[in-house]
């Protein structure tokens, strides 16, 4: 009865997962929508977006499912339950990995072969003597190059790690049979676990370029809001007045009939082209001003007020405890080569200290996590579209709503789906033990003192699951397989973690010192070209 009861439950919460994924689907459908051009939209480009943005959310969204399966089949006494045996732990344990290799399959799969192929076929399709055959070619042509990167990682991941023997009699086949043997027994899971570590380091540059910055810009731009629109519409229109009076000023030089200098040629052109971005600024600012949507963002103000001042909390908790957990590691780990792993916890951070406290009321410590991971997803939306997307010191493209082009929506997508692989590696820097093991205990044995001696009753007091426990009476998740499977990549992300730091405060200094944002904030710029004038937006925030 209690087998069937724990099975129940289990599905149950594979349910309540499977509900979690419609819930994202809608999501990820609403926010590619929202932001995508209304004058460009592709079908191709439309659904890869929305289908990678969704394996980002649901790849975050299994940790904590993880963390709560290993901690499910044990009772909070340090006992097994009785329906966990050996073999309904393994199946769960194998669920789980199975999970993580499918996910982790499918985010290589779009980040060195699907995003890639999407975005130069559209690349192609901006040619006018472009046909579908030719698209194709030159779109599998570039993203061969993607393939081979990829499958040079999976060999490096599968073969440099491994230990192999020695023997002074073993000739150059046996070593490569043993290979062989090797990547067989561990199910491909060193060269997977390479492949994505390689990735989680572009993500940790991401986060660090992003994320940390969206921590910061996101709750002082709901804390400050936006300028006044009827404001800003007067500074305008005072603006188009000024460059039509020097226009005039110029073209009145030359009534006489007489060429302008080069250099006036030149000034007026440049008058020109800030005057049609003013009237561009112009209609906007009527059109907002006169919006809806508008008066209702004025009214919910303080509500706006309330979640930045939350959010601001959240960024400070997180960071500190980030530094906290960083300085640990710094004063009590193994050292650099160790990949600078601790055990145990030495300087305890806050939300070290909160997880535990709340693992005595369910499902309180599962939400904290999913709170933090969602928290850390939507900051780092924040960054890209506060900072658009950069190569180094040149933008490629804006993120804007309705008027992101679909090369752009593809790029946010894959670097979404990069910081979410470093995403469950900040998480593990925070409570380490907690990801590793969860809420479980094991039990130790005890001897009783009774008058200042030792007496011969021994009994059992149940301890947190740490390093030193039993490898029988502790699961660690599925997650810390992945995790530190290569300590060179645990030092990159500690030192990636010094700069997450830096970046936000120097992002929070920045955020603080920056005046309250135009209505029209990156809506209309001097580069829209290829935008049109006219093109209504449906989102003001």
């Amino acid at each position: 009865m209690a087998a069937f009861t724990a099975q129940t439950d289990l599905v149950t919460g594979w349910c309540l997962f499977g509900l979690a994924l419609l819930v994202i689907l809608a999501f990820c459908w609403v926010y590619v929508r929202k932001y995508q051009s209304r004058r460009e939209s592709e079908v191709i480009s439309t659904i890869t977006s929305i289908f990678a943005l969704a394996i980002a959310l649901i790849t975050s969204a299994l940790l904590p499912v993880d963390i709560f399966l290993v901690s499910y089949v044990k009772n909070q006494n340090g006992t097994f339950k009785d329906w966990a045996d050996a073999n309904v732990t393994r199946q769960i344990e194998d669920t789980v990995l199975y999970a993580y290799y499918t996910l982790y399959s499918i985010i290589l799969f779009c980040v060195f072969l699907w995003i890639p192929f999407v975005y130069f076929y559209y690349e192609e399709k901006d040619e006018d003597d472009a046909n579908t055959c030719s698209q194709v070619q030159t779109a599998l042509k570039y993203t061969l190059g993607f393939l081979l990167v990829c499958t040079a990682l999976l060999i490096i991941g599968a073969f440099v790690p491994l230990d192999i023997p020695h023997k002074k009699n073993s000739t150059e086949w046996e070593k490569v049979k043993l290979l062989f043997e090797e990547l067989g027994s561990s199910h491909g899971l060193a060269a997977l676990s390479f492949s994505i570590s390689s990735l989680t380091l572009i993500g940790m540059m991401a986060a660090i370029t992003y994320t940390a910055y969206g921590m910061s810009a996101l709750p002082l731009n709901l804390i400050k809001g936006t300028r006044n629109a009827s404001y800003e519409r007067l500074e305008n229109t005072e603006d188009i007045e000024e460059v039509e009076q020097n226009i005039q000023r110029i073209k009145s030089k030359c009534k006489d009939g007489r060429p302008l200098a080069i250099r006036e040629r030149r000034t007026l052109q440049q008058l020109e082209d800030k005057l049609r971005g003013l009237r561009r600024r112009g209609r906007r600012l009527e059109y907002i001003e006169k919006s809806c949507w508008t008066k209702f963002c004025g009214a919910m103000r303080p509500l706006k007020i309330v979640w930045g001042v939350f959010f601001i909390l959240v960024a400070l908790l997180f960071t500190i405890s980030l530094f906290l957990s960083n300085l640990d590691k710094a004063l009590h780990s193994a050292g650099i080569d160790s990949g600078f792993v601790i055990l145990g916890t030495n300087l305890t951070n806050p939300l070290n200290m909160l997880l535990p406290v709340l693992q005595t009321v369910f499902p309180l410590d599962y939400i904290l996590i999913t709170t933090i991971i969602m928290y850390f997803i939507f900051t780092s939306m924040a960054g890209i579209r506060n900072m658009g997307i950069w190569f180094f010191w040149i933008r490629l493209y804006k993120i804007r709503r309705g008027r992101t082009r679909p090369q752009a929506l593809l790029f946010l997508c894959m670097i979404l789906l990069l910081i979410v692989l470093h995403t469950n590696y900040m998480i593990y820097s925070l409570a380490p033990q907690y990801v590793m093991y969860g809420s479980q205990k094991y039990l130790i044995q005890n001897n009783v003192t009774i008058d200042g001696h030792l007496a011969n009753i021994t009994t059992w007091v149940a301890k947190v699951c740490d390093a030193d426990a039993p490898e029988d009476q502790c699961t660690v998740t599925r997650t810390y397989l992945f995790l530190h499977k290569f300590w060179f990549f645990s030092v990159a992300y500690y030192f990636g973690n010094w700069a997450f730091i830096a970046v936000f405060l120097f992002g929070l200094i920045v955020s603080c010192c920056k005046g309250k944002k135009s209505v029209i904030e990156g809506e209309v710029d001097e580069d829209d070209s290829d935008i049109s004038d006219d093109e209504p937006s449906l989102y003001f925030g």
